[in-house]
């Protein structure tokens, strides 16, 4: 099929739930992905914040090969090397004492949320089941997920949703105090909005929360899908506040572009959960658990995180740069390679002039052009960013 048999036959056979550019990727290496023309891209969107190691990495096609020859998949009615393995090395790394497998950030979340309830239910407390989320939140597209994202876009075309969620504005501390009643048994926040347009909750709102759940008997959930596993500069966003959370979830960059999500909990919440209570059929299966820890190992590094803090340092300054001299650009908001550039004419006007420079990027709203490479970018790689989305800026 050549390129325009390709798109014909998305429109024609696929739901058309995205609306694509006119071109088709069929290769990658490192930082770059390449069409079916030819064409080169610079890749700033890295498969929403997937392809942390970039594309072709090595030592995921030898595990990616070495797998294929062994278990691919045996359910979680038997115990595998591979799942252990994981599962381990991730408590190791966090605050956990647990983990549970899923496919998905979303199923991590619908996850996350039943954990919750079971625990006031095994406490004799079923009153207490309000979920307090927060404005600009977004969880996924599932039922439970999206009944905690606040973007009505996402929500109210699908109502009713799980009942039992209450809003409140994102880093307000009074206004959370408040949302977080004797009724609420889970807050769920994300540290960096993704799509809420990249905003950053401040150590002392993190903080303020912590202390609020810890008085009213709720958990503390942190949606680290996108923001997590080293895409700020460490290993999990919410470390430079100092807060430990109760359950946190996590999915995107975890399987290197295969589907695989976790939630990473408490012993405390791990014993409200008896057998039957949760399942999956395919989460955490041997071949994504083996190539996850080849991901996770590579991004916990010391010598990758500081890659990461270098080289997120100087796209920060690039930013800055940028902003100086392009009048269109109004506000910088994120931290480390998860970056929001708000501009004064549309975003996706400048996203569709960057594809014309040979740079993928992702809006996070209609004002806000996201930068979410992989973590191997390079400086050169941050200059050849800065100068093409420079010119998509003023051209739009």
């Amino acid at each position: 099929m050549q390129t325009r048999e390709i798109i014909d036959a998305d429109h024609a056979y696929m739901l058309q739930t995205y609306i694509r550019p006119e071109f088709v990727l069929e290769r990658g290496q490192g930082c770059y992905l390449y069409d079916t023309e030819g064409r080169r891209y610079l890749d700033c969107v890295a498969g929403i914040a997937v392809s942390a190691l970039g594309y072709a990495d090595p030592d995921v096609a030898a595990v990616i090969r070495a797998q294929a020859e062994g278990l691919i998949h045996v359910s979680n009615l038997y115990h595998t090397r591979e799942q252990a393995a994981l599962a381990q090395l991730l408590v190791e790394l966090s605050f956990a004492d647990r983990v549970f497998f899923s496919n998905s950030g979303a199923e991590a979340i619908e996850g996350a949320l039943k954990l919750a309830r079971k625990l006031q239910y095994e406490l004799h407390q079923a009153e207490k089941h309000v979920v307090v989320a927060f404005e600009g939140s977004f969880h996924g597209r599932t039922m439970g997920a999206v009944a905690v994202t606040a973007r009505e876009k996402y929500r109210l075309p699908f109502a009713p949703v799980m009942p039992g969620v209450r809003f409140a504005p994102f880093n307000d501390l009074a206004a959370a105090r408040a949302a977080i009643a004797e009724d609420v048994c889970a807050v769920l926040i994300e540290p960096i909005q993704g799509e809420g347009g990249i905003s950053t909750a401040t150590p002392e709102f993190l903080a303020a929360l912590r202390q609020r759940c810890d008085e009213v008997g709720a958990l503390l959930i942190f949606d680290e899908i996108q923001c997590g596993l080293g895409r700020t500069g460490t290993l999990w966003a919410h470390e430079l506040s100092g807060v430990t959370p109760d359950i946190m979830t996590i999915a995107k960059p975890l399987g290197a572009g295969f589907p695989i999500g976790a939630i990473l909990m408490t012993q405390a919440v791990a014993d409200a959960i008896q057998p039957g209570d949760h399942g999956t059929t395919f989460g955490g299966g041997p071949f994504i658990a083996a190539v996850a820890k080849v991901v996770v190992e590579k991004i916990a590094a010391p010598a990758f995180l500081e890659h990461v803090r270098e080289v997120g340092g100087y796209l920060d300054e690039a930013l800055h740069d940028l902003m100086a001299s392009q009048p269109r650009v109004t506000e910088l908001r994120g931290r480390g390679l998860m970056r929001g550039v708000q501009v004064n004419v549309p975003a996706a006007s400048v996203r569709a002039l960057a594809h014309e420079q040979g740079l993928l990027l992702v809006t996070a709203g209609d004002d806000i052009i996201r930068l979410v490479p992989p973590l191997i970018i390079e400086r050169a790689q941050i200059d050849e960013l800065i100068d093409k989305l420079g010119r998509a800026i003023e051209r739009a």
